[in-house]
């Protein structure tokens, strides 16, 4: 009888020994393989973003120059016609993540701040100078100062930027609903993200 019964109980502790490590390395095999899908995603989404615009602008410049004792003066000036092309990059190679298999977590440490880039087209109309006062380098230079900052300004009163941060984010939902999908976490830095919205909210 107490064979019997000894039988039966290291039948059970075995058949359930068995079915511990069938159902642990299941797990160890979904996990593995959720992880392995992440990163996958992880890695499409590592593309460069561009967003371009075009801005247009005149823009007179004059310069007087004062000669002996300031009773004589030379004057230079232009019109200067401005087509510009604009690009917004986001470098989305430069993404630090870190997943942790343990908790189903996936955190986005760090996203890469925006690159500005400025492509100006000059055309000089009106161009008239005088013989003590003439074009040089340095007129040149403060022109093209002065266009970088006209069209900076532009930059910031149009939707540009945001036309940019809209297509980031359109990649990094592909994350979110990967993650969502397969009962993980998203994170950025220490907030998670619960909702598309709060995806949306972040400030980068």
């Amino acid at each position: 009888m107490y064979r019997f019964l000894a039988g039966i109980i290291i039948t059970l502790i075995i058949v359930g020994i068995v079915q511990y490590c069938v159902y642990h390395n299941d797990q160890e095999q979904e996990i593995t393989m959720n992880t392995a899908l992440i990163q996958q995603q992880i890695q499409q989404v590592g593309k460069l973003i561009v967003t371009e615009g075009h801005f247009s602008q005149v823009l007179s410049y004059q310069n007087t120059k004062k000669n002996y004792l300031d009773i004589f003066s030379a004057q230079k000036k232009a019109l200067v016609i401005i087509n510009a092309k604009v690009t917004i990059n986001y470098d989305l190679r430069q993404i630090r993540t870190q997943i942790d298999e343990a908790n189903k977590v996936v955190q986005i440490i760090n996203i890469p701040e925006p690159e500005v880039n400025i492509y100006p087209d000059l055309e000089y109309y009106d161009v008239s100078q005088d013989y003590l006062n003439k074009f040089g380098a340095d007129d040149y230079n403060k022109i093209k100062n002065r266009v970088t900052q006209l069209i900076e300004k532009k930059i910031d009163q149009s939707d540009l930027k945001e036309k940019a941060k809209t297509q980031l984010l359109g990649e990094l939902s592909k994350i979110y609903i990967l993650t969502h999908a397969m009962g993980w976490s998203l994170q950025y830095q220490e907030d998670t993200i619960r909702s598309y919205d709060e995806l949306e909210s972040l400030r980068f």
